[in-house]
């Protein structure tokens, strides 16, 4: 059961994006008993929120206009451009306010936006604060915040990022929490495409998955991202928890950030994954990685 009751001295947040982690984060933040008001270009996602005990706002504007704290969980740079400069949220910022940018929307684009901010709006504080983790860490508030901006503003997001996250590591300048999440998403890929090409070989060699189970659990091979997927993909259950066209996103801004494209297995990744998205299985779970292979479909 949710208690939404504001508690007296927690900050009144606003969450703008309810999607896969947007909604779940504001649950999250509805069960520690914050005051929140929640706006997405779905009403039915709102609306969900609403029986829950959140404000659903009219519009983005009118969500953030009495928030300490704005949480943007928005799929692109591109969405939150359209949403916080062109929407006029910049302008509907209460003074003093703390603006996590909690999305990965790419190194470049996170400098834009924090420079566009401190043009418009010096009194509002931003912060570069992605997230690592998917549907299931973000329902138990379990997310790893990679948080980067004014050390001043950790004071007033401590309740929002205690009630979403597992533990939340402060980097530096904003701009360096998204360097990280990009580094972090690339070494994620890599292991579930090396997850999906371990079951393809497997099957081709007729290794059962559950003998190759035995084998890596409880060994040096054993990382619970990569058995969560193994888990996924031979269960064939590809019901999104991190769709993989978000994944693939992470993949080419991670490679768009080291300004060349000199990683050749992200290279050659971003190339498979792209065949996958246009095969149909963006939306699935980044398991579906797996069913570009062989003749998997």
């Amino acid at each position: 059961m949710i208690d939404a009751s504001p508690q007296r001295g927690q900050p009144a947040v606003a969450v703008l994006g309810a999607g896969i982690m947007g909604s779940a984060m504001a649950h999250r933040l509805l069960s520690a008993g914050l005051a929140v008001t929640v706006w997405d270009r779905s009403a039915s996602a709102t609306a969900r929120l609403a029986e829950a005990g959140a404000v659903a706002a009219r519009s983005a504007p009118e969500a953030v206009d009495s928030a300490a704290v704005v949480v943007t969980m928005l799929s692109t740079a591109d969405a939150v451009n359209s949403v916080v400069f062109d929407g006029g949220v910049a302008d509907a910022f209460a003074k003093g306010c703390v603006w996590a940018q909690m999305g990965t929307i790419g190194v470049e684009a996170t400098f834009s936006a924090r420079d566009r901010l401190g043009a418009v709006r010096p009194d509002v504080v931003f912060l570069d604060a992605p997230v690592s983790g998917s549907k299931g860490p973000a329902e138990n508030g379990q997310l790893l915040i990679l948080a980067s901006g004014p050390p001043a503003a950790a004071g007033i997001v401590g309740p929002v990022f205690a009630a979403i996250g597992r533990k939340t590591v402060w980097l530096g300048d904003a701009g360096k929490g998204s360097q990280m999440k990009l580094v972090v998403n690339a070494y994620m890929s890599i292991l579930i495409e090396g997850v999906a090409e371990a079951l393809e070989l497997a099957d081709r060699l007729g290794i059962g998955h559950r003998q190759l189970k035995d084998v890596i659990e409880g060994g040096p091979l054993d990382a619970p991202i990569a058995d969560a997927k193994l888990h996924k993909m031979d269960q064939r259950d590809f019901a999104a928890e991190f769709p993989l066209e978000w994944a693939l996103k992470d993949v080419d801004l991670a490679i768009s950030a080291a300004r060349g494209d000199d990683l050749p297995l992200l290279v050659a990744l971003s190339r498979q994954w792209h065949q996958a998205v246009d095969a149909g299985h963006g939306r699935q779970d980044v398991a579906a990685a797996r069913l570009a292979l062989g003749r998997q479909s």
